[in-house]
């Protein structure tokens, strides 16, 4: 049976276009449109599509207050359409939020230079959040109750070697994820303590304008310390490192330091950030000690970097399946029989922080 989509734009024009860029798949059928966010309401209560596409500016009702409504009533898979500034970043956040499950640049030469190419990810992306399980969720659920005052790296000292302070005999936390992320590790990342003992290396699938605002965002909720990760960053405990959007990050020693470097993404790798890339470069300075987490995703990006890391001797945490918004990176691994432990969203951050 096809795939039934809601497409959601004030603009005729991109109407249209992402109409036609979606029928040219055969398991997929554009079953209605909507030009505004109460129209998209009312249509998702008539027509019941497996999927909606949505703008997230638009007259009448935004996207955003759109999506949040439809979750309410009618809980919906929802992909937002976004631009990559810092403004849209927030506002894509946000939806997320809200209850968006995945968001896609709404230019689509920045998805791919390639026509056929930027076409065939769309169509992919849509299908498989037809495929997962709707996990309804509230923002009550995925939001700490009180954000904290003030935070910044500064006021984390910084270890006297290159050995972070180690508790349960795990120097550092390492997490990736991608479809579902951003709301899954805010979910993690703020049951962990202002003490948390332990640096945290952070891989999320993003665009570089998003990083920044995502990292921000984190950081404003979270007791610990979260920042976009910059080249030459000594790991301190308690602050958690975001892998920029459109580059590769790994860790390097120089002077006796464990420092993070980041460099340009080769053109041949499909994940800008790679979890494998990422956690295959810790298994070389954090042997044995590491606590490997993989969230939410599309893909199989982080296996054989858990793998890596599972062959010196960490430990490997996934996600269950029943609340993933796609389990496909968690999947991987625990197929690959790479898993010590596979726990549900709601209690991985409180078992982190426990096992830590």
């Amino acid at each position: 049976m096809a795939v039934r989509v809601l497409v959601v734009d004030d603009s005729g024009f991109f109407r249209r276009r992402v109409t036609e860029m979606l029928e040219s798949d055969q398991a997929i059928q554009v079953i209605g449109n909507a030009e505004n966010g109460n129209d998209a309401v009312n249509k998702v209560k008539e027509l019941k599509p497996d999927v909606v596409t949505m703008d997230i500016e638009m007259p009448e009702l935004d996207g955003i207050t759109a999506t949040r409504r439809i979750m309410t009533t009618n809980p919906t898979r929802i992909i937002m359409f976004s631009s990559l500034t810092t403004d849209g970043a927030k506002s894509t956040l946000d939806a997320l939020e809200a209850g968006a499950l995945d968001f896609l640049p709404k230019r689509f030469e920045d998805i791919s230079s390639d026509r056929e190419e930027a076409k065939k990810l769309l169509c992919e992306r849509v299908k498989q959040l037809a495929r997962q399980p709707l996990n309804v969720r509230t923002t009550a659920s995925t939001s700490p109750a009180t954000p904290k005052i003030s935070a910044t790296p500064a006021s984390t000292p910084a270890p006297t070697n290159t050995a972070p302070i180690s508790r349960g005999g795990i120097n550092l936390l390492a997490i990736g994820t991608s479809t579902g992320g951003p709301v899954a590790l805010q979910d993690v990342l703020t049951k962990l303590p202002t003490n948390f003992p332990v640096p945290i290396i952070l891989v999320q699938h993003m665009p570089g304008s998003f990083t920044p605002a995502f990292a921000q965002r984190l950081n404003d909720l979270c007791e610990i310390t979260v920042k976009e990760a910059a080249h030459g960053d000594v790991l301190k405990p308690g602050v958690a490192y975001l892998a920029p959007g459109g580059m590769q990050m790994e860790l390097e020693k120089i002077n006796g330091e464990v420092k993070i470097k980041i460099q340009e993404a080769k053109a041949s790798q499909t994940y800008r950030p790679s979890v494998d890339i990422t956690f295959s470069s810790i298994a070389k300075f954090y042997p044995n000690n590491t606590l490997a987490v993989i969230l939410t995703g599309m893909g199989a990006d982080g296996r054989e970097g858990s793998r890596a890391l599972k062959s010196v001797g960490s430990k490997i945490w996934a996600q269950d399946e029943s609340s993933c918004v796609v389990y496909g990176m968690p999947a991987a691994v625990a197929e690959a029989g790479l898993t010590e432990r596979v726990l549900g969203l709601s209690e991985m951050g409180a078992s982190i922080a426990q096992r830590i």
